[in-house]
């Protein structure tokens, strides 16, 4: 029976190798870390019985104690709806004037509304409000179909041409083409309506005389006799700096030719009572603010 070599100076055994002079020991694997790699399987036998751990074909083992992390979170939700529900509840029976006129529920809209905007809303008229081609900002003045409490409400609720059996209803015809103008008239008329914004469309009297009766026979049914829009057509003002699609020669020429047909979900199937109230109050104050 060989001896095994043992280092002199710990006395423990050598491995037999040997590099320049030093000897390789063969040290045990100290007692701590033998315990806590023991600890360690023991727990994690322990939790695989005890909780869901491992993936079946079509499920997963469920453990002793039945816990389910669905059933937890789902009973959170229902927790934190419950403690919404007491000032939501609120919120949809009152008033935007007396929402406003309350402190407590002036901070859960202002908590609550700007994610609201954000998920339902910035797609379209942008994060700040600020709108963009074909989308209105809601950050001025110029309101399609009016600004006031009310006619906010409405427009969140039914949309504007949505499947909604109440929605809003808003079209501008194709006048170019469907042959009512011919390619000169839209650019003439186009011409004219620039004029009404205060663009200097370059045009001489005549034209601009010339663009006013087509004016006449053609828009001032929608967007009135002066141009300034009628908020129960939700026509828009022609008169003012405010341009959805654009205020060139090119977009008017764009918009006049092929017509424009706007369009905004209805929220009542999607945001509740409360929510819509909500949104219609981070608007108007967003309104009241202006652009940045």
């Amino acid at each position: 029976m060989s001896v095994k070599e043992r280092d002199p100076l710990t006395g423990h055994q050598t491995t037999g190798h040997e590099w320049n002079g030093i000897t390789e020991l063969n040290t045990r694997v100290p007692r701590a870390v033998w315990f806590f790699i023991i600890v360690t399987h023991i727990w994690a036998l322990v939790y695989w019985v005890l909780m869901p751990a491992w993936p079946l074909v079509n499920t997963f083992t469920r453990g002793l104690l039945g816990i389910d992390q669905q059933v937890q979170v789902d009973k959170r939700v229902a927790a934190a709806d419950a403690t919404r529900s007491l000032w939501a509840d609120r919120i949809a029976a009152l008033s935007l004037d007396e929402i406003r006129d309350d402190p407590v529920l002036v901070s859960h809209v202002d908590q609550t509304a700007p994610a609201l905007f954000g998920d339902n809303c910035a797609a379209c008229h942008g994060s700040r409000a600020e709108g963009g081609p074909g989308y209105p900002s809601l950050v001025d003045d110029a309101w399609l179909w009016g600004g006031d409490d009310e006619t906010i409400l409405e427009t969140l609720r039914v949309g504007i041409n949505a499947p909604h059996p109440d929605t809003r209803y808003a079209e501008m015809p194709a006048f170019g083409r469907d042959g009512m103008l011919d390619r000169d008239q839209i650019r003439v008329v186009a011409g004219y309506v620039q004029s009404l914004a205060g663009l200097h469309s370059g045009a001489p009297p005549e034209r601009l005389e010339e663009g006013a009766a087509l004016f006449a026979d053609n828009c001032a049914s929608c967007h009135g006799e002066d141009g300034t829009g009628m908020h129960d057509l939700g026509a828009p003002n022609l008169t003012d700096s405010h341009w959805i699609y654009g205020g060139s020669d090119e977009a008017l020429f764009e918009t006049i030719y092929g017509g424009r047909q706007g369009w905004m979900p209805a929220w009542e199937n999607r945001l509740t009572e409360a929510q819509r109230k909500m949104l219609a109050i981070y608007i108007t104050s967003l309104a009241d603010e202006g652009p940045e």
